[in-house]
């Protein structure tokens, strides 16, 4: 019996369409986790908001960083390190399903915890933007860790969709082979 993880053969490896399926999917549930972040706040509203420490620990004058929608200021400088956030571990997490397809346990839900634990639990804090996972207020794990999950399973579904779309697209327009 192998301990190895199962892996796709290359012929069965669809990286295009699971890009297309990230940056899609990752797209969507970017506003997905956005949307989680309204009735379950991520933070306590007295602490720092992490992307904006990020930017301004890398020179980014945060502050700077806005526009006026219907009334309201919106800083697109933190809007926009949670999108690309969003769409690079999107892509990733398809790109990597069509090599290691375990990666979509749970239909996406064991990558989001992943994510959790290594971004709340050891990067934010590394960084000085967050405190370590033992001193964050409950209210805020389960924020990010229910934020997370729905934020993958979005992804899986556009993935998992997607992908079986751009396959068989593809078997249709390739010309029988005799």
């Amino acid at each position: 019996m192998s301990h190895l993880p199962e892996i796709n053969p290359a012929s069965q490896r669809y990286y295009s369409a699971a890009l297309f399926a990230g940056f899609i999917g990752g797209n969507v549930a970017s506003f997905v986790k956005w949307g989680t972040e309204n009735p379950f706040p991520p933070r306590m509203a007295d602490r720092a908001i992490p992307p904006a420490e990020m930017l301004h620990d890398f020179g980014f004058h945060v502050s700077n960083m806005i526009y006026h929608y219907s009334g309201h200021l919106v800083n697109w400088g933190v809007a926009g390190v949670h999108h690309l956030f969003s769409l690079f571990f999107a892509m990733l997490y398809c790109g990597l399903a069509e090599i290691f397809p375990r990666i979509t346990l749970w239909q996406g839900v064991g990558f989001a915890l992943v994510i959790t634990v290594i971004f709340h639990g050891i990067a934010l804090p590394v960084g000085g933007w967050a405190p370590p996972f033992w001193r964050l207020p409950m209210d805020e794990i389960l924020s990010e860790t229910f934020g997370h999950i729905l934020w993958m399973w979005t992804i899986e579904v556009f993935r998992r969709d997607l992908r079986r779309r751009c396959i068989r697209k593809g078997a249709r327009q390739k010309p029988a082979m005799n």
